[in-house]
């Protein structure tokens, strides 16, 4: 057997509809997982399947609103009902908002706390808790399973202007340390990818102009970044399929496993 051979486990992907999800899906799904993808978008889900599907993998879409502790509950019974019991959780969903990001005309001290709260709830009350909640209880009582939630650089390195999704990440950091501790006797490890940057729908804004063409920010990023380029979606699939796999990482838990083409690495 592979030491990245996934034939027999159950992966559930919440976020799939997303590049950075969707990618980790597909790979999943090419290494054997059966791949439950969830989210709100059903037009998203159906292609994240039918690509998992075209590449001879199995896969079902399953509507959920990861911010609500009832949708998880229906989505938890028909995927065991449709695939078996999960095995594996991907926790991808998250974004931003427009109105808790610090930019020439809103100030640090204008920011909302709804907005400061919307951000949060996005990226760690359903992109983290509320799923951890929900599937991780019947990985304990099987004494087996592989968390893997999605951080990012922003955890380690608050960056300027996304305030609010810099703290917010980081706490999604924090929480699955502590999870990781607290499950692990239990056989289930906790862990976190931190991409670095990938261009996707809710930083597209700040990345590139209307005609295309890169911010100024992004030639800062390239400029920070020793690889020179953002990250390809495919390239956190390894990632993913790596920490996924008991043979592969079975004594690796807490971990965050960084995939940002060395952006945390440079310094001066």
């Amino acid at each position: 057997m592979s030491m990245f051979d996934l034939h027999g486990e159950v992966a559930v992907v919440i976020g799939a509809t997303g590049a950075l999800g969707g990618a980790c899906a597909r790979a999943l799904g090419a290494a054997g997982a059966a791949v439950a993808v969830l989210g709100r978008n059903e037009q998203r889900g159906t292609d994240c399947v039918a690509a998992i599907q075209s590449a001879g993998g199995r896969a079902r879409f399953f509507s959920c609103d990861a911010l609500k502790a009832e949708s998880l509950k229906v989505a938890h019974r028909e995927v065991a009902s449709a695939l078996g019991d999960p095995g594996v959780l991907i926790n991808a969903a998250g974004g931003n908002k427009p109105e808790a990001v610090v930019s020439p005309g809103r100030a640090f001290e204008a920011i909302s706390h709804e907005a400061w709260d919307e951000v949060f709830d996005l990226n760690l009350v359903g992109g983290v808790l509320l799923p951890c909640q929900e599937f991780g209880p019947g990985m304990v009582a099987r004494r087996k399973g592989s968390i893997i939630n999605i951080a990012s650089v922003t955890s380690h390195l608050p960056l300027s202007r996304v305030v609010a999704y810099s703290a917010a990440k980081a706490a999604v950091l924090s929480l699955s340390r502590f999870l990781a501790r607290e499950w692990a006797p239990q056989g289930v490890r906790v862990n976190t990818i931190t991409p670095g940057f990938f261009p996707a729908e809710q930083n597209r804004k700040l990345l590139f102009n209307e005609d295309g063409t890169p911010t100024a920010r992004t030639a800062s990023i390239w400029a920070h970044t020793p690889m020179g380029r953002f990250g390809r979606p495919e390239e956190m699939g390894g990632a993913a399929v790596f920490l996924a796999s008991a043979n592969a990482s079975g004594f690796v838990t807490g971990a965050d496993l960084v995939v940002d083409g060395g952006f945390t690495a440079q310094t001066i």
